[in-house]
């Protein structure tokens, strides 16, 4: 019999948590954990959920991809962008070297596999398909057993909001629909390799932790929430407990997550910030909060502008590149320099030093192609988020400009693996989110393409 192979992705699952913290309270993984080998991993540069899974499933980096978050900028623009989707993934993912090797598959809710592409089994797509009123599933028949089975599918939550109760009572829906949809794929379709990504992990986080965590800033003790994400991986390791309850010894089980999540301390205005200091100019100040796209920029004026998000994308108005640029080439370098000099001296609303990362492209993507942005920055790691809208009055605020969020993510997610033949029981050094793609197709007994970024993990061979 050949060797098959379920992974189980919890997006954004951190190890703080799922190791340490919730650890007793999570038998099922408790116990592949105890059995098999678990390791911190780390993400993609920067670690979002668009590109980290397309980053794993095929073992090339984000430059390799060409995919550098969930929307991109259009080369010669400011404000017109193109939105990831699996179109925009050129190279193969360990599902398509399966199944061009014969083996079946069936891949569940991966980012980003909008529109579904064909593939040597089933697929159903993931968070970011517009409705179930489009097609999103491979065969396109598929999409009628799922609805006999569990009515209408439930692709995403809308998590930043403040109808908590209801977002709660949505996740758990959709949760038990997803597990539902996930079980019946299992035990009645062929399968060798099965991957689906639980994507209610990451939207729980986001939403409560501030309810959980005594450390967050805007904690109160008390408070009705504050079992919700706990509560919420307990249920969710229980249904991995229904799955694994399907598998034969033939069957290695890898549990992982794309990036891992922490408390965030605030948010940082980029854009009021480079407004201060002269790189970014208006024609005239927004009267209420505004996004950039919004505002009167004065393009002939500004040298530089940001985006919002987990961490900051800067790009810079470079003469002969941009419509109306004003960074002569020959001095782009040097302003680069000196911008990035600037950006990590940024200190914290009180003062406080913060550990800010600033990186170029040449240093996350040496072969990268696509539109990746001049400076990519983490405020102090990754704790504060960057806000990309104007008109706040302050380059500090204490929430997401965008709507409700707790959580900021961070660069180290989950790895465990489980053999049912062996015991191995330990924790080992961390690795790569390039590691897992090579390290699939070595227990499943094929070659390791030569182009593959990673490596196998020495460990689970």
């Amino acid at each position: 019999m050949s060797r098959k192979v379920l992974v189980i992705g919890l997006d954004a699952a951190p190890p703080e948590l799922v190791f340490e913290e919730f650890r007793e309270e999570l038998p099922n993984l408790g116990k592949l954990m105890r059995d098999g080998v678990y390791a911190r991993m780390e993400s993609s540069h920067p670690p979002i959920t668009i590109p980290a899974w397309m980053v794993m499933v095929t073992g090339k980096s984000m430059g390799r991809l060409g995919l550098y978050g969930f929307r991109h900028r259009k080369p010669g623009t400011y404000n017109d962008i193109w939105i990831a989707s699996s179109l925009s993934v050129r190279e193969k993912t360990v599902w398509d070297i399966l199944g061009e090797n014969g083996r079946k598959v069936i891949v569940v809710g991966v980012p980003p596999t909008y529109p579904p592409k064909p593939v040597n089994g089933c697929l159903i797509s993931c968070f970011i398909t517009p409705s179930t009123e489009k097609d999103y599933t491979y065969p396109k028949e598929l999409k009628n057993e799922i609805e006999r089975l569990v009515g209408e599918y439930i692709i995403d939550v809308e998590f930043r909001t403040e109808e908590r109760d209801k977002l709660l009572k949505e996740l758990y829906e959709m949760t038990e629909k997803r597990f539902r949809v996930i079980e019946y794929l299992m035990t009645n379709k062929p399968w060798d390799f099965l991957m689906f990504v639980e994507i209610g992990v990451d939207r729980v986080q986001h939403a409560f932790w501030k309810f959980f965590d005594k450390k967050h800033h805007l904690y109160m003790p008390g408070n009705k929430y504050e079992s919700a994400i706990k509560d919420y991986y307990r249920f969710v390791d229980e249904r991995i407990g229904d799955l694994l309850s399907h598998i034969d010894d033939e069957t290695a089980v890898i549990v992982v997550s794309d990036h891992g999540a922490k408390r965030m301390k605030g948010a940082f205005c980029i854009n009021e910030w480079l407004i201060e200091k002269g790189y970014l100019v208006l024609k005239r100040k927004p009267e209420k909060v505004v996004s950039l796209d919004k505002a009167e920029v004065d393009w002939s004026k500004t040298k530089a502008w940001g985006w919002g998000g987990y961490h900051a994308r800067i790009f810079i108005n470079v003469k002969g590149r941009e419509p109306h640029g004003v960074i002569p080439p020959e001095e782009y370098e040097d302003f680069r320099r000196k911008l990035a000099e600037e950006l990590k001296g940024i200190r914290g609303p009180n003062g406080e030093k913060w550990e800010t990362e600033v990186y170029t492209p040449e240093e996350l993507y040496p072969n990268g192609i696509g539109d990746y942005p001049d400076l990519t920055v983490y405020f102090d790691n990754l704790s504060w988020r960057s806000a990309g809208t104007i008109g706040h009055g302050t380059l500090y605020l204490p929430e997401n400009d965008t709507g409700p969020d707790d959580a900021v993510h961070s660069k180290y997610g989950i790895f465990i693996f489980y053999d049912p033949k062996r015991r191995i029981g330990k924790k080992i050094r961390d690795i790569s989110i390039l590691d897992i793609a090579p390290t699939i197709l070595k227990v499943m007994g094929f070659p390791v393409p030569d182009d593959m970024e990673g490596k196998p993990i020495e460990e689970v061979i």
